[in-house]
Order: C-alpha cells, then structure tokens, then sequence
C-alpha cells in the first residue's frame, strides 16, 4: 500500500509513474490527499479541543481545592459540551480514515523507472535468452500425451476426483514431482535460504498484508466456514510470519523458502492455452522469499534472479528472462522478471517463476519495520520468486527429453527420482 505522506509530497510523480501502468482512476490521487487534508485538520482540531478541555478540568481541579466551588462550577458548565464536541470528532475522523483506507487499496505499486511502458505480455522486454531450443521429431509428442504413453499423470482421473485442473500423478510422474521438490528446496539451503514449513490456509489479514486481498479474492478459494483462504502461494504464509514485527538490521537479509501446493481458481481460464499441465487449479510449488534492508534490495532482486536462472540450467531448460512492461505487471510488484521455459513440442514460451520487488508495498500493509543506525523506525523491503513452480517445469522436462527408448531424467535429479529414464 503506498504511503499518504508520499503521495500528497510527490503528487505529480505519482501519477506520472502510475501512467507507466497504464492507471485509469488517477483521480483517486486528489481524493486521497483531500481526504488526508480533511483527516489532519480533524486531528488538529481534535487534539486542540482535547488540550482546552484538560485545560479546563485542571482548573477546576485547582479551584475546588481552594474552595472556590462556584467558581469552579460554572467552568464545568462552560465545557460541558467538550464530551459531546470530541465524540462528534471522533466519529467524522473514523469516518474520514476508513474513506482514506478505501481510496488507498484500490492503488497500486509504483513501477520502478526501469519498468518499460507497455499495455500487455506482448510489450514486455525480453532481458536475455539462453540455451539451444531442441529441434524434435515431426513425431513430437505432447507433454499431455507423454503423459498419457508412460501413464504418469491422469487428467480424466483428476476431473473425476475433484475436477478440471487437478491432476493426479502416478508412479514415475509422482516420483519425479517429489524429486524436483526436493532438489529445489536443497539448492534453496545452499543459497543460504532457510526452510519453512507453512500453513496453506491463511486469514483475512494475511491476505490483506501481501496484497492479495482486496485485488485478487476472486482467484482465491474461500473456505466460507471458517473464513479462510487457501494460498496462492507460499510468499503469503511466509511473508506474514514478520506481520506487526520490528526486526533487528543486523537481520537482514531474511531469507525463507517452502514447498507448498498452491491453489488458484484461474476463473475464466479456458482454451489450448490451458491443457494439460500449462494452467491448473492446484500445483506444486518452492518459494523464495526475502526481507531486505531498502538500500539493498534491488541488488538481492537481481542475485535472486540469477538464482532461478541457475536451477533452470541445472536442469538443462532453454530459458529466458523478461522484464514486465507497465502494463503486465503485478498489482503489488516495483518490478518483475518474468523466466519462461521453451516448449519444444507446443513450440512457445512458458512462464515457470516470477521474482519480484515489492519496496515497501507490502511491509507498508504489514507494518513490517527496522530501526535503522540513527534508531529512526524505518519499513523493509519484501521480495518473492517462484524457485520453481513445477507443472510447466515438468511439461518441458518430458517434452525436451522424449527420444524414441523414453524420457531422458536431467542428470541433477536422478540421484532423487531413483531412475534415469521414463520408459
């Protein structure tokens, strides 16, 4: 969430840099600061009244004890109407803050200057590629049919079992998950990431902190009962374990990774776009995470980045990074890399990990905070990256490898799948 004393100081930034986004409701700017203004004098009022009604109790005080009761009385009468004047402030500045609070979650982040104009996927920057696309056989096959051949996922069982978009994976296709899993989560550790178990279910304040909610709660599944949200992922859990916390400098950086399922309703998700394994409901996923000094997180953006990058070629992946135009990034990112796997057999890019600078956007709504070397109480910085998300991991794994004796397992997972080949 931006911060107000930001917005009323730099207002002409703040909607030039929102334009970068491509931001139509710029007029929630001059609410929000008119509202603010309306807040202050209301505080300022208010404490004024306040100062003069215990300006007036002190007196009072003063001359009951030299007897003076009369006197004393008709002050009382005087400043009988203080209780009644402060509650009717009160009220208004309730009012005014939860208006201000409305205005100001309907904003979001502004995009780091590096963040390039652009109105969708196809004006993002294409940062660099690597590795050699495979030339596959005109016999190619299809992740979803490999699938199929080596009976290692069943989609049809899974729409049986709970619906579209819940996948179930069998022998050497479970194996295989698992093993990626692993193998994440311990180049995680060597990066000197520490491991985290975390609830999948989250409340509304969570969801709040990161920033799923109020923007997202559509994509969410809600647990209605209980009102709960199943995670998106894991950076939500994670994120809020330091919700409402001041932590020590010498801290920093903070660094956390989980495995999680993560789950997403994808409402109006349809077309070949999504088959197979390219968009599901529920998929596993390993996080990063980091809470950062301001001063330094643009730098641990960029070492995070390189750390994706070094699990996609471990594994063997031709990839390549984007940086997200105005108009494609998130609702609470400064900036995003995107890194997106070749397809061999759909012959197209596919997203697999995110890495993201929040700035203050969400320790803003955490209240996330540090005492700085001055012992001045100042918000960290938050960041994310998916390391990695495994279903379009998996649909290149089997594409890429497929030769006509099976599917080839990238030489760094074999010690944890147990087997070398899917045949």
């Amino acid at each position: 969430m931006l911060q107000v004393n930001y917005i009323r100081e730099n207002r002409d930034s703040v909607i030039e840099r929102l334009g970068v986004r491509n931001f139509k409701a710029l007029e929630l700017i001059d609410e929000v600061i008119a509202l603010d203004e309306r807040r202050r004098q209301l505080q300022t009022e208010s404490d004024a009244l306040a100062a003069e009604a215990n300006a007036a109790a002190r007196q009072i005080g003063e001359l009951m004890r030299q007897g003076k009761r009369d006197s004393a009385e008709a002050i009382k009468a005087q400043s009988s109407g203080y209780k009644e004047q402060q509650k009717k402030f009160v009220e208004e500045l309730d009012s005014v803050e939860a208006g201000l609070h409305e205005k100001l979650v309907l904003l979001p982040n502004l995009p780091h200057p590096s963040v390039p104009r652009g109105v969708g996927a196809e004006d993002n920057e294409v940062v660099l590629e690597h590795g050699r696309r495979p030339e596959l056989p005109e016999h190619a096959l299809p992740h979803w049919e490999l699938a199929a051949k080596y009976d290692i996922i069943d989609f049809e069982l899974g729409t049986k079992v709970t619906g579209s978009g819940f996948p179930i994976y069998k022998g050497k296709g479970a194996r295989l998950q698992r093993a990626m899993i692993n193998f994440f989560l311990d180049q995680a550790g060597k990066a000197g990431y520490r491991e985290v178990q975390p609830p999948i279910l989250i409340n509304e304040a969570s969801g709040f902190g990161t920033g799923q909610l109020p923007d997202k709660e559509g994509q969410m599944y809600h647990v209605g009962v209980d009102d709960l949200y199943l995670i998106p992922t894991a950076e939500v859990p994670l994120t809020n374990m330091y919700r409402d916390t001041i932590v020590k400098e010498s801290d920093f950086p903070i660094k956390l990774t989980a495995y999680t399922p993560c789950f997403r309703r994808e409402a109006g998700s349809y077309g070949a776009h999504v088959r197979g394994l390219n968009r599901l409901h529920q998929f596993d996923k390993v996080e990063v995470v980091q809470v950062v000094h301001p001063q330094k997180s643009y730098e641990v953006l960029e070492e995070m980045s390189l750390y994706v990058q070094s699990l996609l070629r471990a594994i063997d992946l031709p990839y390549r990074v984007l940086r997200l135009c105005g108009g494609d990034i998130g609702f609470t990112s400064a900036l995003t890399y995107d890194m997106e796997v070749w397809s061999a057999a759909q012959q197209r890019w596919l997203e697999v990990s995110s890495v993201s600078n929040f700035e203050t956007f969400q320790s803003h709504r955490l209240k996330v905070r540090f005492k700085g070397e001055n012992g001045k109480t100042q918000l960290a910085h938050t960041l994310n990256g998916s390391a990695l998300a495994l279903p379009r991991i998996l649909a290149s794994i089997l594409e890429h490898n497929q030769t006509e004796q099976g599917i080839k397992i990238p030489d760094v997972l074999v010690p944890y799948t147990g087997f070398a080949w899917i045949d």
